[in-house]
């Protein structure tokens, strides 16, 4: 990493220097904030609260996009709290060990990775969930639930649209791996579980599994129809149903799902011979599905 070091006391800002550059990183040290703005390519600032300055805002703002961590001689109004609501992320209190620096830094390096990980799911799971964002009234439907779906990608929607909606994570388990009851047993109810595969389980683990989370926070998905649930079922209809490489639907599925998506895309010709059926053929697939089709 390429660390800045903004500090009076040249022997400290030194000493700090060294340790560091022996750990690996790229150290520069300077003594005033004019020095400090000169180049701003920097991954981590270490400030000195010390500086014969009165603001420490402008140097934090010119830093935002780095780890600034703030090296304090006593905690105070201006020494701590303003620069930290002016964006820096954390502090150390003179004299330290260089361990606890480090620490710091990891922690905020990892804070900072996962931050921007977490984003970037974000807006996958937003970009491949779209198609399923407003199909059900989420706000009126209470745990523990039973999805029914011809899809696996169409419950994995509703369970992800809906602790969103809910302000909450969900936990995903796959019910046939092992101890995957112990796992649902082990987790507290903070957070939405999201189970599936509950068509492969044995009549016995099927009881046993309802038995143990009737009063938990949990969705269960199932891609085959089941006799007598005892909670709250949502079918997903096939019609807003998706697919991935993976998925197998049935044909007559599969033909009201092309139909139903692309018919806006093609004319009745080009769609129908993709299909492989006739221009009439798809005309009775529409009145058969009620399928109207958009001008």
């Amino acid at each position: 990493m390429k660390i800045l070091i903004i500090e009076n006391e040249v022997y400290l800002a030194q000493s700090i220097a060294t340790k560091l550059t022996d750990l690996g990183h790229i150290c520069e040290t300077c003594t005033s904030a004019r020095d400090a703005v000169k180049n701003k390519d920097f991954d981590v600032v270490l400030l000195s609260t010390s500086l014969n300055s009165n603001d420490l805002t402008p140097i934090i703002e010119t830093f935002r996009d780095a780890i600034v961590i703030l090296m304090v001689s006593y905690i105070s109004n201006d020494t701590v709290s303003k620069p930290l609501s002016a964006g820096a992320k954390d502090y150390i209190v003179k004299p330290f060990m260089i361990e606890e620096l480090v620490r710091k830094i990891d922690h905020h390096q990892d804070y900072e990775r996962l931050k921007h990980y977490t984003k970037m799911v974000e807006r996958y799971l937003e970009h491949t969930f779209e198609e399923a964002k407003d199909e059900y009234d989420y706000d009126n439907l209470q745990l523990p639930l039973f999805l029914c779906a011809s899809a696996q990608k169409s419950a994995d929607a509703f369970a992800y649209h809906y602790a969103k909606r809910r302000g909450k994570l969900f936990y995903f388990v796959d019910l046939t791996t092992p101890q995957a009851l112990d796992e649902i047993q082990s987790l507290d109810d903070s957070q939405i579980i999201y189970a599936i595969n509950y068509q492969l389980l044995k009549k016995s683990e099927k009881k046993e599994l309802l038995e143990s989370v009737k009063d938990r926070p949990i969705i269960i998905s199932t891609t085959e129809k089941q006799d007598e649930l005892p909670f709250d079922v949502v079918e997903i209809s096939s019609e807003n149903s998706f697919f991935t490489q993976g998925d197998i639907l049935p044909i007559e599925d599969y033909v009201k799902y092309v139909v139903i998506n692309y018919q806006h895309k093609y004319p009745d010709t080009e769609l129908s011979k993709k299909l492989g059926i006739s221009r009439k053929s798809l005309w009775e697939k529409r009145k058969k599905y009620d399928i109207v089709k958009k001008k």
